[in-house]
């Protein structure tokens, strides 16, 4: 007898039709939503910052109040499948912008590998690099404004 082969549930369900547990669970963990952004007034471009949100726990890239974090944090935004076409905001590397235009979860996705060891060895969380919004004056947040190569943050030159 040969067995039947089952396709992840991200290969045969519509990202609109998922459950919220499965939604929830392509989040890959890796906190770039939830650093600072800031917007230009004029151009309506938005420029993300180094800073995170302050209720992000950089040791683990997890929201500490995530259940009531539209509550506790003015601003804080929540991703669901019918806002998927506007995620072009988010950079190239997180899970739902990848699954939305290839189909495929990136490979070193914690749903494939189990873990995200990977992403850690990779350098794709704010980890190694973010800092808590509340160390730094507001005034002085356009100085911690970085842009996207790949995934990865450089220092902005607006130059």
């Amino acid at each position: 007898m040969i067995a039947k082969r089952y396709e992840p549930f991200w290969k045969t369900t519509p990202m609109h039709k998922m459950s919220p547990a499965e939604w929830e669970s392509l989040c890959d963990g890796c906190g770039k939503c939830c650093l600072q952004k800031l917007e230009d007034e004029d151009t309506q471009e938005v420029f993300y910052t180094n800073l995170s949100c302050h209720q992000l726990d950089l040791n683990v890239c997890r929201c500490k109040v995530y259940e009531r974090r539209l509550e506790k944090v003015a601003g804080c935004i929540s991703l669901t499948p019918e806002d998927i076409a506007e995620f072009d905001w988010l950079p190239d590397t997180c899970s739902y912008r990848v699954l939305h235009s290839t189909g495929e979860l990136p490979s070193w996705h914690p749903l494939l590998v189990g873990n995200d060891r990977e992403m850690q060895r990779q350098g794709l969380t704010v980890a190694h690099y973010a800092v808590n919004e509340n160390t730094v004056d507001e005034d002085q947040w356009q100085e911690h404004i970085i842009k996207w190569v790949h995934g990865m943050p450089e220092k902005y030159d607006p130059s």
